[in-house]
Order: structure tokens, then C-alpha cells, then sequence
């Protein structure tokens, strides 16, 4: 069943992995399950679905590229538009991902391989990561 299968995959910023199941990745990763992952979604309708976006960000939101926003909530979100993670998100609809790495260490594809399910190729060179914007009900303020 592909809710349970964690994908190793060029995604929109970076290689990761991405899965429904954030338990998996949480064992995969050995990092704090306190930890929240970020969802990636294929589209703004899905994003409405799981959280309310602050009138005064809707533009922010809806123009961002390769960038991932928490919430007032503290849950964090990325709407997809890369035409190659979309192929995998619009399967299963949403998904939670992360870089392919174990927690604190650089990315060695030994381990990424080894550790995913089903590796999605190509595997391109790693890019930059998301910006992240910690949005208010008023403000907003640059996290990385």
C-alpha cells in the first residue's frame, strides 16, 4: 500500500524522503518524534483542507515557490509545483517529507537508498532547501 511506503525522490528543493507515514520516517531519520515534518501538498485547495492560512499572508502563500510556511498552528507546509514530486503527490494526495539523511548528518546516498522502500529516479544533484516563514495572525518573520 503506498501510504505505508516511504519514497526516496528528487523533490522540489532536495533529494528526500517522503511518505504518509511520519512514524517511518521518525525511525528512519532516529530524530525526536516531537519533531513535526513538513507537509507537502499538490495544490492550494489541498492546503485548505488541513489548516486556515491568515488573511493577511493569503497573497504570500499563494505565490510562493520553494518555500514552507508553519502556521499559527505550528504545523509546517509546502504546496508543490515541481512537475516531478507532483507526479508522486498527486497519488497519494499529501505527504510528509524530509531530507534523506539520518538527523544532524550530510546526505549519504548508501543510507538513502538503503533505508527508502521505493527510490523514485532520476536522482539529481541535491538543490538549495525551502525557505521557511513562520506566519502570524498580524506578522511574519524569516526562519531560514
Amino acid at each position: 500500500m503506498l501510504k505505508e511506503k516511504v519514497f526516496l525522490t528528487k523533490t522540489d528543493t532536495a533529494i528526500g524522503f517522503v511518505s504518509q507515514n511520519a512514524h517511518r520516517l521518525t525511525e528512519i531519520k532516529q530524530r525526536p518524534p516531537s519533531k513535526y515534518y513538513i507537509m507537502a501538498l499538490p495544490s492550494l485547495a489541498k492546503l485548505q483542507t488541513f489548516t486556515r492560512v491568515p488573511s493577511i499572508h493569503k497573497n504570500r502563500v499563494r505565490r510562493a515557490r520553494r518555500t514552507t510556511f508553519v502556521m499559527p498552528n505550528g504545523h509546517s507546509y509546502r504546496v508543490v509545483r515541481s512537475r516531478h514530486h507532483l507526479l508522486l503527490l498527486d497519488r497519494l494526495g499529501y505527504a510528509y517529507t524530509t531530507s534523506a539523511n539520518r538527523s544532524g548528518s550530510s546526505y549519504d546516498e548508501a543510507f538513502a537508498k538503503d533505508a527508502a522502500d521505493v527510490v523514485v529516479s532520476p536522482l539529481n544533484t541535491a538543490g538549495s532547501p525551502s525557505a521557511i516563514y513562520k506566519l502570524g495572525k498580524s506578522c511574519h518573520k524569516r526562519i531560514r
